[in-house]
């Protein structure tokens, strides 16, 4: 590079050792020959709006954004892409050097890019699509889901209210289910994502009846680690296409990589096995 100056991102959640963000820049840094660092950062919600104000003083150009803060740091950023406010939540932000905070949600073109490139048959056409959980991540996967033409998109979330407030947000294609009507709501669905914590290291597994899910179907899983999850081997029994969550980690990262770093990287086998090495 030609700037000579130590570039710094990283990334900001609670907890975040679980991360492997920080591998995969690693990677990529090495790989482009760039003069940078990119390190986790484990903020309280108490504690954001002042991380976020010392964090560019230190040197940082940027930051990606997880579980808890991805909906706060919308609040607090002065400037904000269509998409994140579309979406109601940032997992990117850059601080400018006018001292401005620009937050984009990069998360939802993530989630698509990764079906596409792991299940390159995958119609979203095709049927009903399911949603598991209303959180951030579950708003960028319901925007992706209606930008790529599912024609009903089914939720769930343990508590109902939220999602009957994301049907509010996102009109008329999304249908709110009780927690415990999954079993019923996969009928004829085509595609099946899981966007709660629910089967990360740590939690409690996300068991769901599969009965009614038809085997041509995609279910897809956010969770990471571990990266093959309850949820995903009880779909593969079914005879489902499976598509981990680590791929669309890769595909949300290369955007904010480029803009802090100034070089896209590429999303191949060599950054898969980086985000997953030990």
């Amino acid at each position: 590079m030609t700037d000579s100056v130590l570039k710094l991102a990283g990334v900001i959640g609670a907890p975040i050792a679980h991360s492997r963000s920080p591998r995969l820049h690693r990677h990529w840094l090495d790989r482009y020959g760039i003069d940078g660092h990119y390190v986790p950062l484990e903020v309280r919600q108490s504690d954001l709006t002042e991380a976020l104000g010392m964090l560019p003083r230190l040197g940082f150009v940027g930051l990606n954004v997880t579980i808890p803060h991805k909906e706060t740091v919308l609040r607090l950023a002065d400037i904000v892409t269509d998409r994140a406010a579309l979406i109601g939540a940032a997992n990117t932000l850059i601080f400018r050097k006018d001292g401005k905070l620009h937050a984009d949600n990069t998360d939802g073109a993530g989630f698509l890019a990764s079906l596409r490139q792991e299940a390159p048959h995958w119609v979203p056409e095709s049927g009903p699509a399911a949603v598991l959980g209303a959180g951030g991540a579950a708003r960028a996967v319901i925007s992706a889901l209606i930008e790529a033409g599912a024609p009903e998109i089914r939720l769930a979330n343990r508590t109902r209210t939220r999602a009957e407030g994301l049907r509010t947000e996102f009109g008329a294609r999304i249908t709110v289910y009780d927690w415990v009507q999954l079993g019923p709501m996969l009928e004829e669905c085509m595609t099946v994502v899981n966007t709660t914590a629910l089967g990360m290291t740590g939690k409690p597994d996300l068991r769901i009846p599969f009965d009614a899910l038809s085997p041509a179907a995609l279910v897809n899983d956010l969770v990471y680690t571990p990266l093959r999850t309850h949820f995903l081997t009880e779909a593969a029994a079914r005879g489902c296409t499976t598509v981990d969550g680590l791929g669309m980690l890769l595909h949300q990262a290369a955007p904010g990589f480029e803009r802090w770093f100034g070089r896209r990287p590429e999303v191949d086998a060599a950054a898969r096995a980086a985000a997953l090495a030990e």
